[in-house]
């Protein structure tokens, strides 16, 4: 990317030139503190033409022309952002892990922004249920803020990822959160809103959600509730009504659903060492939501009639296929 003419940069990251050019020829003695903290923190930059830079945030009008990461790779999994208040209730903290827990579980990686209450609720439960999750910060990445989730950002660093398009060192700013929360919304396919007051930032991430062409939805809350009248607001115009992890997954599109199907069934193979390989075919072409007949099935898994039979009646016995009318089957969601 350093290689590049400002023009040509310009032309990548759609970026005025005079934008892009001192990024191109930065200030020797500000970019080697910057290496500095890169390799102190473990960073790494990701440059919109790196193979590791979101395919999502490519796509959005305003996509940064770089980001900072720390942690794990930035996973491949189809990504659903889960964004509330951080004096959340205690309700909508529950809310927010339960619908963590069931995202992760189905493979979805759990996009949040570190903020405390809902944010943090979201990243834990992801955590604890073994899935992906990206945390987008409103400062460095080598900054953790809030200081008291120090040791939350450490069990996410393991296996999640931290994210930010704000340079190393850089301390939290008003102004930074509303961008942080176009990030998340552009990472995202879905924002869910557990909570949200009439003026919250969780709304600005809806908005940027819904200029980027991504679904919004939002749980439900109390009438009687003020911290949930702009996420009950957004219900009213439209977004999607939440009441579990599944009905955000059934509203990803069908080519990420085959492809969560697929990684889940790969994931539940490896971890029952005595399911037999036609099993563990069979249930790779399984889908949750699209029920499949065996004329289907048979030649997708590469199976013959009675390696089928078989093959299904170990998944029913296992809980991992159900049965249903009209000779369909589907794979079992895990439960949250």
């Amino acid at each position: 990317m350093l290689a590049l003419s400002p023009k040509e940069a310009a032309r990548i990251a759609r970026e005025a030139e005079e934008v892009v050019a001192p990024l191109l020829a930065p200030d020797r003695a500000s970019t080697d503190a910057d290496l500095r903290r890169l390799e102190a923190s473990g960073a790494r930059l990701l440059f919109f033409t790196d193979r590791e830079y979101p395919e999502l945030v490519r796509e959005i009008t305003d996509p940064p022309p770089l980001l900072f990461a720390r942690g794990a790779p930035l996973p491949l999994a189809p990504a659903i952002a889960l964004v509330g208040a951080r004096r959340a209730s205690r309700l909508a903290l529950e809310v927010a892990a339960v619908l963590a827990r069931g995202l992760a579980g189905a493979g979805v990686s759990v996009v949040s922004g570190f903020a405390r209450g809902v944010d943090a609720a979201a990243h834990r439960a992801a955590l604890e249920a073994g899935g992906p999750t990206v945390a987008v910060f409103g400062c460095g990445v080598d900054v953790c803020y809030p200081a008291e989730q120090r040791g939350l950002l450490e069990t996410l660093l393991a296996t999640g990822t931290a994210l930010s398009e704000f340079p190393m060192g850089d301390e939290p700013e008003p102004w930074h959160f509303p961008v942080r929360n176009r990030l998340i919304a552009g990472l995202s396919r879905i924002v869910c809103v557990v909570e949200a007051a009439e003026k919250s930032g969780s709304l600005i991430t809806a908005r940027c959600a819904t200029g980027y062409g991504r679904d919004v939805a939002a749980v439900p809350g109390s009438i009687l509730a003020p911290g949930a009248e702009g996420s009950n607001a957004l219900l009213k115009d439209g977004a999607i009504l939440v009441r579990s992890a599944d009905d955000l997954l059934a509203e990803l599109p069908e080519e990420d659903r085959r492809r969560l199907n697929v990684a889940v069934a790969a994931r539940t193979a490896a971890s029952l060492p005595d399911l037999p390989p036609d099993a563990a075919a069979l249930l790779g072409q399984l889908d949750t939501d699209e029920p499949r007949d065996s004329d289907a099935l048979i030649p997708a898994a590469g199976l013959d009639a009675a390696r089928f039979s078989a093959a299904l009646l170990h998944l029913e016995i296992e809980g991992l296929a159900t049965a249903l009318p009209g000779a369909l089957f589907v794979r079992s969601r895990p439960r949250s």
